[in-house]
């Protein structure tokens, strides 16, 4: 699928488009490149909210790597990437909430309810495409990756910053705002900055 991005402060250009892609096996070495060798941020590999936090730090960098492989080879829904060309410029981590077991151990994110969902649960953007509106459009195509999956119902866990003013860096779980642009409800917030998000999806 192709979206049309939107004009912005970033050098991407207004009328650039870009395509959406469930991560698989073959396109395993996109995530690497996107990536690179620190694993997008400091060998997390998006496998911070995959495990006990004591396993992820033991597992920093390359272990953290085989482990998110091992999950895209055995054919678990992983998340979807962007590309702008033949280049891979976004991720956006989503799957059944069960698979993110740190969910549930988070004072925070805990579940609301009992009924079945799926998290989106990390974003990130190659330098030069942030704040271009590739989030918005990510989200989207996570959103209906999960509900060709069968997802009925699916949650964030984004940044609600009291300033726009927020570094990329703290922003990776996404921002309130893209989630609102793309019809998620605030379900709870347990802290000031830090809503849970949710979207009924229908049909």
């Amino acid at each position: 699928m192709k979206q049309r991005a939107k004009s912005s402060t970033s050098p991407v250009d207004a009328t650039a488009t870009f395509d959406f892609h469930p991560l698989t096996p073959a396109r395993w070495p996109d995530l690497e490149q996107l990536f690179g060798l620190r694993g997008a941020c400091g060998g997390c590999w998006c496998m911070l909210w995959r495990l006990k936090r004591a396993d992820f730090e033991k597992q920093k960098g390359a272990a953290n790597r085989r482990a998110l492989r091992r999950i895209v080879e055995s054919g678990k829904p992983a998340g979807v990437l962007a590309y702008h060309g033949r280049q891979p410029v976004g991720w956006c981590a989503v799957a059944p909430r069960q698979d993110f077991p740190a969910l549930g151990r988070s004072r925070i994110l805990r579940p609301v309810d009992d009924q079945p969902v799926w998290s989106v649960t990390c974003f990130f953007i190659a330098r030069g495409y942030r704040r271009s509106g590739l989030a918005t459009k990510l989200l989207g195509a996570a959103v209906n990756y999960a509900h060709e999956q069968g997802a009925k119902i699916i949650e964030g866990y984004p940044i609600d910053p009291p300033t726009n003013n927020i570094p990329d860096v703290f922003a990776w779980t996404g921002l309130a705002a893209v989630f609102r642009k793309s019809g998620f409800q605030e379900v709870a917030r347990r802290s000031l900055t830090r809503p849970l998000m949710r979207r009924v999806l229908r049909g």
